[in-house]
């Protein structure tokens, strides 16, 4: 039986060892057992570059990660990963260390012979302008140029800052703004002329239906991994979500 697993927004740092314990043992047990794992973004809690990897002083979780992603890689699962709002920087080393292929976003797959849209989904949340103009900066060459350019201790600090930036500004917005745009959903399903996405960010894991210009589409919604956490699989019986 064809088995496909989706996971997002598991935010693995030093500060939460459970769900990183959780995560290793999610992939000794239901990620060995599938053909492919899809990871949409996020995660870790932050990612400041790749040296993490080869240098002495790198975090050590994010070499534990990456050891265990390499061995799933190597037992013959395919590993997929695509950037989030908090790890965009992951780039070819990590990708070599790891054995996983960086994905575009959006990137189009089959799926028990249904073409599949996957999403991070955070450019569905339009609504929310201020992050959308900082998506913009962090993602431009010349940001990232710079920021890299720094050494480790200088880039982590950087980002831990912001991290408590974030905090504030995310208390004083209202909910709705941080969750998907109808408009955008529907444009989505429509440039990409599928009728079923899968996308993580939002942290309010659910299945959705929409009518798009008469079409039915499914859209499904990752669970976080800050609460019991989850995945979704899809198989011959069909997409469903999990919660551990």
């Amino acid at each position: 039986m064809s088995r496909t697993l989706f996971i997002s927004d598991l935010h693995l740092s030093g500060e939460r060892p459970a769900t990183n314990e959780q995560f290793f043992g999610f992939l000794r047990d239901e990620a060995a057992r599938a053909q492919a794992l899809y990871i949409l973004g996020d995660l870790f809690e932050y990612w400041i570059g790749d040296d993490e990897l080869d240098d002495p002083r790198g975090d050590p979780l994010a070499k534990e990660v990456a050891a265990a992603l390499r061995r799933l890689a190597q037992s013959g699962a395919q590993v997929k990963v695509m950037h989030g709002n908090r790890d965009f920087l992951i780039g070819r080393r990590f990708c070599e260390v790891t054995g996983a292929q960086l994905l575009d976003d959006p990137s189009l797959v089959e799926l028990e012979r249904k073409r599949v849209t996957l999403m991070h989904g955070d450019t569905l949340c339009t609504d929310d302008l201020d992050y959308q103009a900082w998506r913009r900066t962090a993602r431009s060459e010349t940001w990232q140029r710079e920021f890299l350019a720094q050494p480790l201790s200088a880039r982590r600090d950087t980002v831990l800052a912001l991290r408590e930036k974030s905090k504030a500004v995310i208390q004083a917005k209202p909910a709705e703004i941080m969750d998907v745009n109808a408009v955008a959903v529907r444009e989505a399903f429509r440039t990409q002329g599928v009728s079923c996405l899968i996308h993580g960010h939002t942290h309010r894991p659910a299945r959705h239906e929409h009518d798009v210009d008469g079409r039915r589409c499914e859209r499904w919604v990752l669970p976080d991994w800050y609460g019991t956490g989850g995945y979704l699989v899809v198989d011959d019986l069909g997409p469903r979500l999990i919660r551990f």
